[in-house]
Formats: structure tokens, C-alpha cells, sequence
């Protein structure tokens, strides 16, 4: 467990301080390639695709994690230092901390150009329609995703590197990526996907409600308020399809004292989404700066937990 905080440690403030650079090809590009190619297949071979599912998910998550154990095995036979080194560059890979902020930033600084630029912007980060949102909805769809991948882009990777190195945080980011690229409920996807859909909701439940009160206290010492998000997520964090969503969200939208949810098209279709929070003002483009400053408070807490629980169970 030494080993892997360590690693953990130096990969999250490489990715603190490098983000993810554009030069560097992105593993998580691979395992999108891998499962295009094999939903393609599996949906030329016909036949139950709620079968195929399972060896769509299984076989993605798998092949992932014994990549990642290879590499690690081969550095380990250069010794310990060697092998520490690809950990720590795979644990940063993992993480999305940076990276989510930069694009959330520009979805901030896209609005001061005009709503169009917002609207561009942000659709680099949400699976909703964003041709005719308004200023103000630009700013939700920003926020909600922020608070969104505080949960799967950098808590529960930290969780997963913890307990099980990379080769566990890589098999988490598999199903990550099965999910946002197969996970839907629409009919194009909801047999295809369905297992990918309900391991990624195992995977994140427990690391949901650990971002929940993370976000809660990391609002206490942000001069947020604290108060009202532990309020909110009391009271609205089963208000999404997903049982983890709310969790974070219900949390940013509390301490933002902001209304998050409702109505959105996704692929030309109207969906209704529950809302989360009380609508005590109008959401503004500063709402995305705090919600990235909880994402980094939230972080840095969790990196301290996870560095108490190591040297406690050392």
C-alpha cells in the first residue's frame, strides 16, 4: 500500500501540474479504439446483444488491466525504482483533475467572446445538445459536469490506485470509458451497453457519496456554504437516473445555492432530469470557477485521507 500512495502521490501533482499534455497519446484513446472496433463486431455477428454486452465489458476491463500489468511486471524486473516510476506516469494518466479544469475554464472564458463560443465550448465536455442553450445553461451544463467527474475523473481513480495500484485505477478507467461511450439508455445502446452501464454504477458507488461529503467540507474551507450543500445533498441526491450523479452535484449545487437538472435534449430527444438545488439565483460563468475550486479542494482532501489511511494501516 506504501508503494501505491507514493505513486499516487507524484502521479497527482504531475497531473496538477502538467494536466494532460496534447502531445501525449491518451491510453484511454486505445480502449476507445478497442471497444469501437469490438461493438462493431459484436454487432455484425448478430444474435442477443445483451450477451454480447457482458463480453464487450468483461473483455475490455480485462485485456486493460493485464496491459497494465504487464508493463508493470516488465519494469519490475529492472527493479523497484523502475517500476514505481511507470506507476506513478500511469496513476497521472489516470487522473483528471487538470484536465477537467482547463476545459471548464474555457468554457468560462469561451462566455466573456459570446454565448456561440459558450455553446462550442462546452459541448466539448457534455453529451447534451448545446445549439440552443442559453448563458445561463451553458453555465449548469459546465457546472454539473465538473461536479460529475469530481466523482469518476479523479475520487474514485484515487480510490482504485490506492487499494489496487494501477492496474486496478486502469480497470476502472476501462469501465469509465465502456460507460460514456456505450452506457445509454436510448435504443441504439440500451442492450449493447446495459453492462457497462451497471458496473460503472458499482464501481462509483461507494467513491459518489466519499465526493459528496468531500465537496461538503472542502465548501467549509472554500467559504462556500457548506451548510446548505450538506443540506441539499440530504435531501436531493437520489434526483438522477444514474445512482451516483446527484451525489456531487447535489453538493455543488448547494454550496452554489444554484439549480441544477431538468430538461435537456440529448441526440434531438428531450430528457427529463429531476432538479438538484433550490433556485435561489441565477446560475453566472463564476459558478464554473468555484465549482473547479471545489473539484481541487476535493482532491487535495482526498489525497490527505488516503495518505492518514496508509500510514494507519501501513
Amino acid at each position: 500500500m506504501q508503494d501505491f500512495m507514493l505513486a499516487l502521490t507524484v502521479g497527482f501533482f504531475l497531473d496538477l501540474l502538467l494536466g494532460d499534455p496534447e502531445w501525449l497519446y491518451h491510453p484511454v484513446r486505445l480502449i476507445g479504439k478497442y471497444i469501437s472496433f469490438m461493438e462493431k463486431k459484436l454487432r455484425q455477428r448478430g444474435g442477443n446483444l445483451r450477451k454480447s454486452a457482458v463480453l464487450l465489458t468483461a473483455s475490455t476491463v480485462i485485456f486493460t488491466m493485464a496491459a497494465v500489468a504487464l508493463i508493470l511486471f516488465l519494469l519490475s524486473l529492472l527493479g523497484r525504482w523502475p517500476c514505481l516510476i511507470g506507476m506513478a506516469l500511469l496513476d497521472w494518466m489516470g487522473l483528471a483533475m487538470t484536465s477537467m479544469a482547463r476545459e471548464a475554464r474555457g468554457v468560462q472564458n469561451a462566455l466573456k467572446r459570446g454565448l456561440e463560443a459558450g455553446r462550442r465550448q462546452v459541448a466539448r465536455i457534455v453529451g447534451r445538445d448545446t445549439a440552443n442553450l442559453s448563458a445561463e445553461e451553458v453555465v449548469k451544463a459546465a457546472v454539473e459536469t465538473v461536479a460529475e467527474n469530481t466523482t469518476d475523473g479523479v475520487i474514485s481513480p484515487m480510490v482504485y490506485a490506492l487499494i489496487g495500484g494501477p492496474v486496478l485505477l486502469w480497470g476502472f478507467k476501462a469501465a469509465s470509458t465502456l460507460d460514456s461511450m456505450v452506457g445509454y439508455l436510448d435504443e441504439k445502446y440500451r442492450d449493447i451497453g446495459w453492462s457497462s452501464a451497471r458496473l460503472d454504477d458499482v464501481l462509483n458507488f461507494v467513491p459518489a457519496r466519499l465526493t459528496a461529503g468531500l465537496m461538503i467540507l472542502a465548501a467549509y474551507i472554500l467559504r462556500l456554504d457548506g451548510k446548505n450543500a450538506a443540506r441539499i445533498v440530504r435531501r436531493d441526491h437520489a434526483n438522477h437516473k444514474s445512482p451516483n450523479c446527484a451525489w456531487s452535484e447535489a453538493a455543488a449545487a448547494g454550496a452554489l445555492h444554484i439549480q441544477l437538472g431538468g430538461t435537456h435534449d440529448y441526440f434531438g430527444k428531450p430528457v427529463y432530469k429531476p432538479t438538484i438545488g433550490d433556485d435561489d439565483r441565477p446560475a453566472d460563468s463564476a459558478d464554473i470557477g468555484k465549482t473547479v475550486r471545489l473539484l481541487f479542494g476535493s482532491a487535495g482532501l482526498m489525497l490527505f485521507l488516503l495518505a492518514v489511511l496508509t500510514l494507519i494501516f501501513r
